[in-house]
């Protein structure tokens, strides 16, 4: 984490998205909004999103920043899972939630092109990632909507309950938590204190987050060490590795009834009609799954 502005990785997640509406159709997630943040140009997206032999990063920081939008399968989900997000607050609004929690929200942009106007976001992450978006929104012109709260949360001497309790949500009525591109970066009881967290709403809750999964060949453990060393050498080190069957387990302990789990191929074909237009399921996913809990 740059105690100065956003990390490597929120950074190349955003310019993935922004490039995706350019690069990619069919697009799977619309985000007309992700450029302008950034204030990047739709030339220097086409410039970055030149493959990586072609352009190398000058260190390792800026060569993930390239990865995540020259890279079509990461990118891919990265669209995916922000859709598979959306379409599951669009799910639980309907079903008469007004909390959505952005934990870990970073750069993304839904909250301002939230077409619900009787939900209240809830945009929780650390001060410095929060201060250079406001600078970023302000900027590019991009309004702020009144049903949004920043809540800054240093987790070295904050806590989640308290900060949130203090920007006004309510812990009894229902609430939907999106925790995407996070857990893997926390220990594993730092998340599980987190999923405690979430399951202590005295009324419905659900909550949707990404993981990885330990590696089942010696080939995906070299691909996993790969990726882990490139976010090591940022400052952005993987801690945390589940089994779906142990994270489906550790979920219905906490009250969990309903559990819902994807991989990440299988997320991005099916947004794709069935089709990802991969050959085989790519290396760079295999490790990675997604899912929903309710209750």
């Amino acid at each position: 984490m740059d105690n100065e502005g956003p990390s490597r990785t929120a950074l190349a997640t955003a310019y993935a998205r922004a490039y995706h509406q350019i690069a990619d159709r069919p697009r799977i997630l619309t985000d007309p909004l992700a450029a302008r943040l950034l204030g990047v140009t739709v030339a220097e997206l086409t410039e970055l999103g030149r493959p990586a032999e072609d352009r190398p990063g000058s260190n390792v920081g800026e060569g993930i920043l390239r990865l995540g939008v020259s890279d079509r399968p990461r990118r891919l989900f990265f669209a995916a899972r922000a859709r598979f997000a959306e379409d599951r607050v669009a799910a639980a609004v309907a079903a008469g939630m007004r909390q959505a929690v952005l934990l870990g929200a970073g750069l993304d942009t839904f909250a301002y092109r939230n077409s619900h106007p009787d939900l209240h976001v809830f945009e929780v992450d650390h001060p410095a990632t929060q201060a250079w978006k406001h600078q970023r929104l302000a900027a590019s012109g991009i309004d702020l909507p009144e049903r949004l709260t920043f809540v800054p949360v240093d987790f070295e001497t904050d806590t989640l309950a308290t900060r949130l309790e203090a920007a006004g949500f309510s812990r009894t009525d229902p609430a939907v938590f999106v925790w995407l591109g996070v857990v893997f970066y926390l220990t594993p009881d730092a998340a599980s204190t987190t999923l405690e967290y979430v399951a202590g709403q005295s009324e419905g809750v659900e909550v949707i987050f990404d993981y990885l999964q330990p590696g089942d060949t010696e080939a995906d453990r070299a691909q996993m060490r790969t990726r882990a060393n490139r976010a090591a050498a940022v400052g952005e080190p993987w801690f945390s590795y589940f089994t779906p069957d142990d994270i489906a387990a550790q979920l219905r302990a906490l009250g969990f009834t309903d559990v819902e789990d994807h991989s990440a191929a299988d997320l991005v074909a099916e947004y794709l009609d069935g089709s990802a237009e991969f050959d085989a399921e790519p290396p760079q996913l295999r490790a990675v799954r997604i899912l929903r809990a309710s209750r």
